[in-house]
C-alpha cells in the first residue's frame, strides 16, 4: 500500500470541521477526481457508502464504511472496489481553531491501469491530496 500524510490548521471549531469530513455526501465538494457519491446510509460507524472516482481517466467504483468513529476526535473510513484505501483523519483543538491530521493508504489498481502508469497516479494523487486539504479549508473558511 502507498501511504500519503497531511496536515492543515482551520480557522473554524473543531465541531464544524469534524462534521463537514464525516458527511460522505460532502466529499464531492473537495475531493478532486470523486465523480459519484450514491445510497449513503447511517451515521459514524454504522455510515456505509457507494463511490465512484475518476484515476488516470477511468472510472472506478466501489463502497466504503466508516469503521472507527471517535466524535470531534478520529474518524477512520475503509473504501473496496476500484480502489482499496483506509483514511484515517484526527482532529484537535489548535490556537482557536482546529488541526486536521490525515493518513490515507491506499493500492494502485495496477491491473487495471498497469504498472507503467503506477508512478503517474501516485504523482498526481499526491497534488490531489494537497488539493482536497485545501478545498475542506476554504469550504470551512469560506
Amino acid at each position: 500500500m502507498i501511504k500519503l500524510e497531511r496536515s492543515i490548521t482551520i480557522n473554524a471549531p473543531l465541531e464544524n470541521v469534524f462534521a463537514y469530513v464525516e458527511d460522505p455526501e460532502l466529499d464531492l465538494e473537495w475531493l478532486p477526481g470523486l465523480m459519484e457519491v450514491w445510497d449513503v446510509k447511517g451515521r459514524g460507524v454504522e455510515t456505509h457508502y457507494r463511490w465512484a472516482y475518476k484515476m488516470a481517466g477511468l472510472r472506478l467504483e466501489g463502497e466504503g464504511a466508516i469503521t472507527e468513529y471517535i466524535r470531534n476526535q478520529r474518524i477512520v473510513a475503509q473504501t473496496k472496489g476500484g480502489v482499496v484505501s483506509n483514511w484515517t483523519w484526527n482532529f484537535e483543538p489548535h490556537e482557536g481553531g482546529t488541526k486536521v491530521n490525515l493518513s490515507m493508504e491506499y493500492t494502485v489498481p495496477v491491473p487495471v491501469l498497469g504498472k507503467l502508469a503506477e508512478a503517474l497516479i501516485l504523482k498526481q494523487n499526491e497534488r490531489e491530496l494537497d488539493l482536497a486539504m485545501t478545498n475542506i479549508k476554504a469550504r470551512i473558511e469560506g
